[in-house]
């Protein structure tokens, strides 16, 4: 049986935790499949549709792996989750230090 994210999401912590890692990874394709995830998880597109009172057929197609949700739409199936969008300084890489050899 293959692995299904949906089945382990089972709190809005969980949900939260789950989103924020996929937009760590930085790849912008993961984040439609995500949120297809979590919907999934709370009870389908059609609930997802009832909440943010977008089509399901909208819905399949913002989140198909091709889709490319619009703010406004993300915001809102963010909402439908009880989430939000936030913005916070990214995490500086870290820097070596080289130790120059003297010769």
């Amino acid at each position: 049986m293959p692995f299904r994210a949906s089945v382990h999401l089972h709190s809005d912590a969980e949900i939260a935790v789950y989103l924020e890692e996929m937009l760590a990874d930085g790849d912008a394709r993961a984040v439609p499949i995500a949120l297809r995830t979590v919907a999934e998880a709370v009870g389908g597109m059609g609930a997802l549709a009832e909440k943010t009172g977008l089509s399901r057929e909208t819905l399949y197609r913002t989140l198909s792996a091709s889709g490319n949700p619009r703010l406004d739409t993300l915001a809102l199936i963010l909402e439908a989750f009880g989430l939000r969008l936030s913005v916070r300084p990214a995490p500086k890489p870290r820097r070596t230090e080289q130790r120059a050899s003297h010769s």
